[in-house]
């Protein structure tokens, strides 16, 4: 496979990846926020976020296959796993590795979630927010953050985000609004 060819992949896998993981974790926001089954089955928005999630990690192997069989760079296979330990792009690539490394244990306990604890399953799954700044950040340096449709992707991935992190934050602030018991007023009669 030529040089050309697998940076072009290298590049799309990881442009479609940042959008995949950005619809995984809108869903994974929007399956938690108890949203009425009318507006939006919770059913559904699970059922996606896994299925969506299973194909970023699709994505995320290819990504990294990419970048390991293509032999103008030197990125090694544990480059990809073992934080900055690679010398080329080194900030970028160690950064992508944490990322990668805090995608694989969201993986992980997910496949054994069914043998786990909610409360150590759902600590180690909150950090898939960390994973997913950190392959930003990574992709923020890439070949293509400097291009027009570069920058739209990487905002409009932010921006999917923040509204539905925000939109979540409403929705809890006004169930507890609802569900705060009323002061009373004092001197009255």
């Amino acid at each position: 496979m030529s040089h050309a060819l697998l940076w072009f992949a290298n590049r799309g896998t990881g442009v479609v990846l940042v959008v995949l993981l950005t619809l995984s974790i809108v869903l994974g926001v929007l399956a938690t926020s108890r949203l009425s089954p009318r507006i939006w089955p919770r059913m559904l928005s699970q059922g996606l976020h896994r299925n969506i999630s299973m194909l970023a990690v699709t994505f995320l192997a290819a990504h990294v296959v990419t970048a390991v069989v293509d032999s103008f760079v030197d990125i090694r296979w544990w480059h990809t796993v073992v934080p900055f330990t690679g010398s080329y792009r080194q900030p970028w690539l160690g950064i992508a590795a944490l990322s990668m490394d805090l995608f694989l244990a969201v993986a992980v306990t997910s496949i054994l979630r069914h043998r786990m604890s909610h409360r150590p399953w759902r600590a180690v799954h909150a950090r898939a927010y960390a994973g997913w700044g950190l392959g930003l950040v990574h992709g923020m340096h890439g070949s293509d953050a400097g291009t027009v449709w570069g920058q739209a992707v990487n905002y409009g991935c932010i921006a999917a985000v923040t509204l539905a992190l925000l939109g979540r934050l409403g929705l809890h602030m006004s169930a507890r609004a609802l569900h705060a018991p009323v002061p009373l007023r004092s001197g009255t009669p």
